[in-house]
């Protein structure tokens, strides 16, 4: 799957950036629900560090990334039974000759930095109120740099996945229209392996098989989030069907539609499951359920039916709250924002979809490739960079340091200096 081979016209171009530009709107969103599923005594620096991470990840793209996601021949491949495996984009560093590429081309690289903004902030959430800022500067580095040019690469520049169907005859290849591999998927990868480096919050989980509930300190910040996401997820979706898909500006509507109706049905679940579960509705769950409908939608929004969308979102939405109370209470993954669920499961479960349902023969079989990659090769990859890093520089921040909460700590000032933001006892 690569950018359309011919020039876009006016109206199309006009489009594109026009969606493109509303797409920070999803950044925007999940941003405010990091804050808001965070500490109180965390809050500004969980704000901040959407900020710094992202400001790290897109400058190390354009500088870096960018020479090995773009998909301008000839490109690092080598054979094997015969066959071209393109593993690496050869574009140039410094985003030289970026101004004198077609159309197309600088709005895939828009499209892509947009991508790697929205990825960072997934593991930054998950690491929540333990995770130093500098920390994840780094971790936005090497994703910006590595992780996402490789795979953004694979599927979007021409590489090896994206060659699956002329290579193998399956379907188009590896489908991700939106980025629910590339931006979702990898980063909840990139969350899980935070996590288990970073490990729990101090009282999580004091005893074996118990675990301590850590509300989101700003519910109110979580769900007007969910709102800014939408904008956002709309005018991505859209524009990754026209940058990806070569659909006609006629077909966006269904696109749109798709999109809501995945939200909307995965709501409806989560909200039905959590009152059943718990006598009435979880708030921060429900927020959770909406988010992972929308991650779901950005692999199949584009080549689905409305139906599908809605089957596609209820499941998400069944899933999202027994997922992660299973991640917490069975494998004692502290996951303050539920990034792992909300972006990884969701985002593989959406990849699985768009091969169920899209009328491609293979398309299935090139999907669970896709899946398989993502699990097989970059959660190990992820997890043995993150490793050596955490070497060098600690993820963690101190006990006390947690104890004070990152605000104070990292910051010098509390969000709400007015209010006592934490209580001592707790961590005795």
């Amino acid at each position: 799957m690569t950018p359309a081979a011919l020039p876009f016209s006016e109206t199309s171009f006009t489009l594109a950036l026009g969606l493109l530009l509303l797409a920070p709107l999803a950044i925007a969103g999940v941003a405010l629900m990091n804050a808001g599923l965070g500490r109180s005594r965390s809050a500004v620096q969980s704000l901040l560090g959407n900020l710094v991470v992202i400001a790290t990840a897109v400058i190390a793209f354009a500088l870096v990334g960018w020479a090995f996601a773009a998909g301008t021949p000839p490109d690092h491949v080598f054979y094997m039974s015969g066959k071209p495996w393109n593993w690496a984009g050869t574009g140039h560093l410094f985003l030289r000759g970026l101004d004198s590429e077609p159309a197309h081309v600088q709005l895939t690289f828009l499209f892509e930095m947009f991508s790697v903004a929205l990825a960072v902030l997934i593991p930054w959430g998950s690491g929540a109120d333990r995770l130093r800022l500098p920390a994840g500067a780094a971790i936005a580095a090497a994703f910006g740099a590595v992780l996402f040019p490789l795979v953004a690469h694979w599927i979007w520049g021409g590489g090896w996945l994206a060659q699956l169907g002329t290579n193998f005859s399956l379907g188009s290849g590896a489908l991700d229209v939106a980025g629910a591999a590339s931006v979702h998927a990898l980063g909840g990868l990139c969350a899980l392996a935070v996590v288990w480096i970073a490990g729990p919050r101090k009282g999580k989980f004091p005893h074996e098989g118990l675990s301590t509930a850590m509300p989101g300190h700003n519910i109110v910040y979580v769900l007007f989030g969910c709102l800014v996401t939408l904008v956002g997820w709309l005018a991505w979706n859209m524009a990754g069907s026209l940058l990806w898909l070569d659909a006609p500006p006629s077909a966006l509507v269904v696109t749109a539609v798709n999109t809501v109706l995945s939200a909307s049905a995965a709501l409806v679940a989560t909200f039905s499951v959590t009152r059943i579960r718990f006598g009435k509705p979880d708030a921060s769950m429900c927020a959770n359920g909406w988010l992972a409908g929308l991650v779901t939608s950005t692999a199949c929004a584009g080549v689905v039916s409305p139906p599908v969308s809605i089957l596609a979102g209820l499941v998400a939405g069944i899933v999202t709250p027994l997922l992660v109370e299973l991640f917490e209470l069975a494998l004692s993954i502290d996951d303050p924002s539920g990034a792992i669920t909300v972006h990884g499961a969701a985002g593989l479960w959406g990849l699985a979809v768009a091969g169920i349902f899209a009328p491609r023969p293979g398309q299935f079989l090139a999907q669970l490739i896709l899946i398989s990659t993502l699990l097989g090769l970059m959660l190990p990859l992820v997890y043995l960079i993150f490793w050596l890093m955490n070497r060098v520089l600690a993820f963690r921040v101190d006990p006390d340091g947690e104890r004070l909460g990152m605000d104070l700590h990292e910051l010098g000032g509390n969000a709400y200096p007015e209010f006592v933001v934490h209580r001592d006892e707790s961590y005795r």
